[in-house]
């Protein structure tokens, strides 16, 4: 199925809730990128047991799919020099929630409990900080459905599959402020900033979280 092999297919189906999967995201380690950018394909990521924030939204989408879901992504634009951020979007009972791969300790995991997407979307909006502390976000993508690109084979391709970010960015975005609101955002305090620069993972190990007794 999709090109799938059967190990793939076992994994992906053993992932019967956005929880499963949002729990198994957070098991690999974040790609750090070292030897140059990539977008690696569902598969490559589960070859190579690593992912940053768009493989892991792809990876997370294509499980939703087997799931019963549409396999669809959302784009949180930013402004500055901070990065975007993207994650995988599933509905219960009429409720959006979300499904995020993230190193810090904020951006992360929503329940479905918000009636439409800019709701979801403004939940991450206070969190959405650079380090000085400037609340970054301004918008956000129509859903993207990523199953217009199941020609092109990005459930497995074993080459980078750019051209999915490159869509999501071109696609339509809501701006989430008006011009007079910008000059009064309040910026995060240092106990924030202090949340905000929590790590999971470190030189390939999860740091950020409390060993079990």
């Amino acid at each position: 199925m999709f090109g799938l092999d059967s190990r793939e297919l076992r994994l992906l189906k053993s992932l019967r809730t956005p929880q499963n999967i949002q729990d198994f995201l957070d098991t690999l380690p974040i790609n750090f990128e070292k030897g140059g950018e990539t977008c690696m394909s569902p598969r490559r990521v589960l070859q190579t047991r690593t992912a940053h924030c768009m493989e892991g939204a792809m990876l997370a989408a294509l499980a939703l799919r087997f799931a019963g879901h549409k396999p669809l992504v959302l784009d949180l634009k930013v402004t500055g020099d901070d990065d975007d951020h993207v994650v995988a979007l599933f509905q219960r009972h009429g409720h959006w929630g979300a499904i995020s791969k993230t190193n810090h300790g904020t951006l992360r995991y929503r329940d479905p409990v918000y009636r439409n997407i800019r709701e979801l979307t403004m939940s991450y909006f206070h969190e959405y900080t650079e380090p000085k502390g400037k609340k970054v976000l301004r918008s956000y993508s129509r859903p993207v459905d990523l199953s217009r690109f199941d020609a092109r084979g990005w459930m497995t391709d074993e080459e980078d599959v750019w051209y999915v970010p490159e869509y999501i960015d071109d696609v339509r975005h809501y701006d989430i402020l008006i011009r007079s609101e910008h000059a009064i955002l309040r910026p995060a305090d240092p106990m924030e900033r202090k949340i905000g620069s929590m790590l999971e993972w470190k030189n390939g190990r999860r740091v950020g979280h409390p060993k079990k007794s």
